[in-house]
This record gives C-alpha cells, structure tokens and sequence, in this order.
C-alpha cells in the first residue's frame, strides 16, 4: 500500500506541472522474478520514475517504452523472457528465469476512471476489492484494455468494459475471487478471440494498534509507517502518547484500558501490540480483546508474563478457547535474537507479517517448493460467447 501511495502523490505532482505519464505493470509471471504481478511503476514525461517492477534490471528499457506510449498515446503489453539467453542481461543481476508481461498505459487526467484513479478509491475505502487488468497476449501490437475496472466487496463498480459478453464473464470472475480471497488469471476465450485478465485481489493495508507509547515504540511505529501500514498508538500516560513523538500518520490517543475499543473500528486487517510494561494495563486490555474477532494480539515480555495473564484471566472466570489462545502471540516476535527496540521492532513486523500472510515465518532455504507457488500465476481458460 505505500507504494500506491507514493504513486498517487507522485501523480497528483506531474498533473499539476501539467506532464504526461504513463503506468507500468507486471500483469503476469511464468516462472520467477523478483517483483510479481501487481508490481507497478509510474514514469513522468521527465523520465521520473516512482516505484519498481524489477531489481533494477528491467527498468531502463521499461522507461524507454514508457516514453513512447507516452508519445503514441497507446497501451502495449511487452514481454521481458530472462530464461532465454538472449535476453539473459534482464535477469542477470538477481539470476531470475521467468517470462514476464509488463503492460505499459497511458494515464489520461481527464478521464474519471483511468488506472491511478481507480488506485485512488482503492486507498480511500478501507474494503476488499477487486482490480480487473486485460490484456491480449495474442495480439500484442493491438492496443489493450488494460486497468480497466474495479469492483469494490461492497458491490459498488468503477470504470468499463464495452463488450458486454466479456464484461458478464469477468464479474463472474470476480464474483468467484472476492470467494477465494486470492488473485487468479484468466483467459477469456471466443471463437475469434482470448482476452487474459488479471483479476487481483487487494486487502486492505493493516491496521497496527500500538499499546504503549514508550521509547520502544517509536521504532515499531516507523517501521508500520514505512510498510504503508496504518499506525496507532495509545497509552495512559499523557507526557508520552503525544503526537510530536511519532511520524504525522500515526494516530496517538490517550485512554484507559477500558476504553480502548470504542476508539478504533477494527476489522480482519487490524492487529494489537501490548508493550506498555504495565502489566494491569496491558491484562485490562487483553480481558476486552479476547472476545473481539482481532487476528493478532502480541503481548511484549517474557513467557512467564503470558502465563500470569492466563492464570489471571482464570481468575476472572475468563477461560479462553483455543481459537482465542491462537490468536495471542505472547512473547511477541519472532525468534531472530533480537535485543535492541529496533530488532526487537523488527520481529514484531515480521510475526505480523506472517500471520496475515498465513505463512510460518521460516527460513526460505527449507522451504521446498519455490518461493511463490507457481500455480498462483497459472492461466485458467473460459469460453464466452
């Protein structure tokens, strides 16, 4: 998410110098890159670029073909293929040997549903939606549909697509993403015709709601901030939750734990962190947490701390499920050996990472499949019409 908005602001800045642009994306991946499909780059008329769709390896060439659609005022999807050897200087530097589909469009400021606009309503509405990219990779000199419509979870829709056959196919498509929660390509096949569309689920960013306005927690805040997370912070005491404290988008609020909840709307994107070495006040807390529907609860300190908290809880006649125990990460952090707030910053991101990515925050050189399952980029086949 911040790098969506890094791109809007940057857009919003060549507007108002009155430049052209165009946007850059990778739409698909067969084999391995070290960028995936929904990477995106912004290239101003200038040859200012705001984001990344490689290591660095694609980039130039790709600002050249940005500044031509610029000129041609016409979308085209190129392939960058690092597993053939004449092409090998792509992949050189990271070693990486996948066929990659770059859409390049031109981003017209006059039309109300042109990509960056519909990145726009994406980062204003805190919902799931679903962003729809078409391209023919039959027909590669032809101009593209491209970011062509967004379908927020709330039912509402944004931008077009003419062909109504196409269109009926792809929100049927979408219909069966917002299902399974997870990005799909498909190809959308005629008699005289496929059109493949990414059809890419974006989740809200994460909502991080820090306890504890201590020292410790500055690092923790900026690194949520530097994610393009949403960062919270709330504390007791009145000299340390002040707002000069913490970077301009943290939200810093002063609360008894009792009344923590009733200042936040938390949904399946929000996570908690209790670190305000308070122990009253983070168990006053945690008593109102575990009967909300909050995915990750991280409780800074030892084990012996959590344990105490259970016992206490019991106390209360509080007797947590296993659904609710699973949901607290106590100690919090995962195991690197972290000693310093800022390693220990680290590990926290890392859990929170993990948890809402369903992964277990292992080492990749154990893993033994690739580091993305290639059957995420697998092309299905629809006939319409």
């Amino acid at each position: 998410m911040n790098e969506y908005k890094q791109t809007i602001e940057a857009y919003d800045q060549i507007v108002e110098s009155g430049k052209k642009c165009a946007l850059v994306s990778v739409v698909h991946l067969d084999g391995s890159s070290y960028r995936s499909p929904g990477a995106r780059m912004l290239v101003a008329e200038d040859g200012q670029m705001t984001g990344a769709i490689s290591g660095g390896c694609l980039e130039g060439d790709a600002l050249r073909k940005a500044l031509l659609v610029m000129v041609q005022q016409q979308s085209k999807i190129v392939t960058y293929d690092s597993t053939d050897e004449d092409d090998a200087f792509f992949g050189a530097q990271l070693g990486c040997e996948g066929i990659i589909q770059v859409l390049f469009e031109p981003v017209h400021s006059n039309q109300s549903s042109n990509p960056i606009s519909l990145l726009k309503k994406i980062m204003n509405r805190r919902q799931n939606c679903i962003l729809v990219t078409i391209f023919d990779l039959k027909n590669k000199l032809q101009p593209q549909l491209g970011t062509c419509l967004l379908v927020e979870e709330s039912g509402e829709i944004h931008g077009q697509i003419l062909d109504e056959v196409l269109k009926n196919a792809v929100l049927e498509s979408v219909e069966e993403t917002f299902k399974n929660k997870k990005s799909t390509f498909i190809a959308f096949e005629s008699e005289t015709e496929s059109k493949t569309a990414f059809i890419e689920w974006i989740s809200p960013p994460l909502s991080v709601v820090i306890v504890g306005a201590g020292n410790d927690a500055l690092p923790l805040v900026n690194m949520v901030d530097a994610l393009g997370w949403k960062a919270h912070v709330v504390d007791g005491r009145h000299n340390l939750a002040k707002e000069e404290r913490f970077v301009n988008a943290c939200q810093v609020l002063v609360s008894k734990p009792e009344n923590i909840l009733a200042n936040f709307e938390m949904d399946d994107y929000t996570a908690f962190v209790l670190m305000t070495h308070n122990y009253k006040y983070d168990l006053g807390l945690l008593k109102h947490l575990i009967f909300k529907q909050i995915r990750y609860i991280g409780v800074l300190g030892p084990k012996k701390k959590m344990e105490r908290m259970y016992d206490d809880l019991a106390k209360m006649d509080i007797e947590l499920t296993e659904d609710q125990r699973a949901n607290i990460y106590g100690p919090v952090g995962l195991e690197i050996g972290a000693e310093t707030p800022e390693e220990i910053a680290l590990s926290i991101i890392a859990e929170i990472k993990a948890v809402f990515s369903n992964k277990p925050g292992g080492f990749l050189r154990t893993k033994a499949d690739t580091i993305h399952s290639r059957k995420n980029t697998e092309i299905h086949h629809k006939k319409i019409g």
